[in-house]
C-alpha cells in the first residue's frame, strides 16, 4: 500500500477537522486548457467530474445509462394501481464517517438537510435476542467496551474461548501489516480462527462480513479486517445511520448534474465507451470519438476490466495496469425486491433492519417510513412499501423467486407481514458489485496507473487509506482529480480519512 498523498487529513474529535490543502505556489485554477475525459456517471465519476470542474478544467462526463447515479441510480416505475414510484438498486445507509462523499454532497445542500437520522440499527435473528449498533459511545475503545458491555451476544463467560491471540488483528489494523498478512486467508477462515460463539459470530461479525457484498469463504481477510477498522474501531461517529428523505435522483443526482452543468462539465447519458486510444481519445459504442489530456475510468470492475483489455495499445504501454485489471471481477449477485403491501408492520419496526442467518434475506429497508414519497402513498392507501436485500445472493436462481424467499423468511421474524397483501412489486438482480477476493490486494488498480494520463477510480479500486462503499467511491474520484489538478500545478481538494491505524498497531 502507497503512503497517503499529502492532502489526505486524518478526522479527530466527533468530526472531521477541517483542513484546506497546502497552496505554496500552486494555482487556485489551472492556468491553460486541460481536458479531462470521465467514464462513469456514478458516485466515484461525479466526485472526479465535480473536483476537476471546480478547478476549471474542461471535463465531459460519459455514462452509458440514461441517468446519472451508477448503484445508486434511481428511476420510475407505474405500479398496478397506477400510481408512479422511484425504485432503485437497493437502500444505502450514509455513515457518519463518510466524510468526502458528505462533502460532495455539501455542494448542493451545504447542511444535508435532505439526510434524516434512521434511527436503531438492530440486527434480528429467528434463533437469538436483537442485537443494535446504534447509540454507542463515539469514542474508540469505549464504543468497543460498551458493545461487549451490552450485548446478549457478548455474555463474558461466552467469551472465554476466544483466542485473543487471533482476534488482535482486528484493533491492529494496518494498511502494509494487515494486507501481508492476511490478504491470503478468507474472511471465513480468520472468523473460525477467532472461536467466538456462535451466537456471537452471527449477530455481530457475519452480519457485517456479509454487507459487503462478498461470500465471506471467498473475501478476503485483511479486506475485512479494514472495514471493521473503517466502520467501527477508528472512527469518533459510530454506526449511526442516516437517509436522503427523497429518491436517489431528486435528492441527488438532478442537484448534482445541476451543479456539474453550471461548471459547463459536459454530460452524456446513454454512452458507452468501446475503448481508449492513445492521447487519449474515448471510443465511442456506435460510433463518435471525445479527446482529452487525462482520461478518469471510474466504471464498475467488468466494465473498466473491457474497457482496457480492448484497448490493444495498453497492452504493451501499461502491462501492469492491463495485468491488474484483467484479474478484478464482481462477486454474487445481490437482490433488491421492492413490495407494496396492503397494511402496515409493526409500529415498533425500525426503517432499517439488519438480518442474522436467513438462508436469503439480509436486510429490510421500510421506505414509507424513510422517504417522503412512499410516505405519501401509505397514507393515502393505508399500506406500506418494504424493501428486501439479499447481499450476496445464491446464483441461478431468478429474482422473483429470491423475493419469495426473502419475504417467507421475513414472515418468519415478523410475523405480521404474512398477511399483508401484494399491491405490486419489483424484482431485480444486480451483478456489477466488486469482489475483493483473497489475495487481491496486490492485483488490484491503484488510482494512478502506469499508463500516463490515465487514472481508474470506483469502490473496487485500492486506496491509500482506509475505505469502504460509497466513501471509497467518492474518495477514489477525489484522488484521481487531485492526482490531475498536481500535474498542472494547481491546488488539490482536501481529502478526509479515519486514522490510518488501529490502537494497537506499532508504530514505524
Amino acid at each position: 500500500m502507497k503512503s497517503r498523498p499529502s492532502w489526505v487529513r486524518w478526522a479527530t474529535g466527533n468530526s472531521p477537522r477541517r483542513f484546506t490543502p497546502p497552496r505554496g505556489d500552486l494555482h487556485a485554477t489551472v492556468t491553460s486548457g486541460v481536458r479531462v475525459v470521465v467514464v462513469g456517471g456514478g458516485i466515484a465519476g461525479v466526485s472526479a467530474a465535480l473536483a476537476l470542474a471546480e478547478r476549471g478544467v474542461a471535463v465531459t462526463l460519459l455514462e452509458r445509462e440514461r441517468r446519472l447515479g451508477g448503484r445508486l441510480a434511481a428511476w420510475p416505475r407505474r405500479i398496478a394501481d397506477g400510481s408512479t414510484h422511484m425504485v432503485d438498486h437497493g437502500f444505502h445507509g450514509f455513515f457518519r464517517q463518510y466524510y468526502n462523499w458528505r462533502n460532495v454532497l455539501r455542494r448542493i445542500d451545504p447542511q444535508l438537510a435532505f439526510l434524516r437520522p434512521l434511527g436503531g440499527y438492530p440486527i434480528v435473528s429467528r434463533r437469538w435476542p436483537e442485537e443494535n449498533f446504534s447509540g454507542l459511545p463515539g469514542i474508540p475503545p469505549i464504543n468497543l467496551l460498551a458493545l461487549v458491555a451490552r450485548s446478549p451476544s457478548l455474555r463474558l463467560r461466552e467469551l472465554r474461548g476466544v483466542d485473543g491471540a487471533a482476534a488482535l488483528p482486528l484493533l491492529s489494523y494496518s494498511s502494509e501489516a494487515t494486507y501481508r498478512t492476511y490478504d491470503s486467508m478468507s474472511a471465513g477462515e480468520f472468523l473460525d480462527a477467532l472461536g467466538m460463539p456462535d451466537r456471537a459470530r452471527a449477530m455481530l461479525f457475519d452480519v457485517f462480513a456479509h454487507s459487503f457484498f462478498n461470500h465471506e469463504n471467498e473475501m478476503s481477510a485483511a479486506e475485512m479486517i479494514m472495514q471493521f477498522h473503517f466502520y467501527f474501531l477508528r472512527n469518533p461517529e459510530g454506526l449511526d445511520l442516516d437517509a436522503p428523505d427523497e429518491d436517489y435522483e431528486t435528492a441527488i443526482w438532478s442537484p448534482l448534474a445541476e451543479r456539474l452543468r453550471a461548471l459547463d462539465v459536459d454530460i452524456r447519458t446513454g454512452t458507452a465507451v468501446d475503448r481508449l486510444e492513445p492521447g487519449w481519445t474515448a471510443v465511442l459504442t456506435g460510433g463518435g470519438r471525445v479527446s482529452a489530456e487525462h482520461v478518469v475510468l471510474a466504471t464498475d470492475p467488468a466494465a473498466a476490466r473491457a474497457i482496457v483489455l480492448a484497448s490493444s495499445n495498453l497492452a504493451e504501454s501499461a502491462p501492469t495496469l492491463t495485468s491488474q485489471v484483467s484479474t478484478v471481477r464482481t462477486t454474487a449477485p445481490y437482490c433488491v425486491s421492492r413490495f407494496w403491501l396492503k397494511g402496515d408492520v409493526a409500529a415498533r419496526r425500525t426503517s432499517f433492519t439488519g438480518v442474522s442467518r436467513e438462508a436469503t434475506l439480509d436486510s429490510v429497508s421500510l421506505y414509507h417510513r424513510i422517504e417522503r414519497e412512499p410516505a405519501r402513498w401509505a397514507r393515502a392507501t393505508g399500506g406500506s412499501v418494504l424493501e428486501l436485500h439479499a447481499y450476496a445472493a445464491p446464483t441461478g436462481i431468478d429474482a422473483v423467486t429470491l423475493g419469495d424467499r426473502m419475504r417467507a423468511e421475513l414472515a418468519v421474524l415478523w410475523p405480521e407481514t404474512a398477511a399483508l397483501s401484494i399491491v405490486d412489486r419489483d424484482d431485480r438482480l444486480g451483478y456489477d458489485a466488486p469482489a475483493f477476493d483473497v489475495d487481491s490486494a496486490n492485483t488490484r488498480p491503484g488510482v494512478v496507473t502506469d499508463a500516463a494520463g490515465l487514472f481508474v477510480a470506483g469502490d473496487w479500486v485500492r486506496l491509500p487509506i482506509p475505505s469502504a462503499l460509497m466513501e471509497r467511491a467518492a474518495t477514489s474520484g477525489l484522488l484521481a482529480a487531485n492526482a490531475i489538478l498536481e500535474r498542472h500545478a494547481v491546488n488539490p481538494h482536501a481529502v478526509f480519512s479515519v486514522p490510518p491505524r488501529g490502537l494497537l498497531a506499532r508504530r514505524g
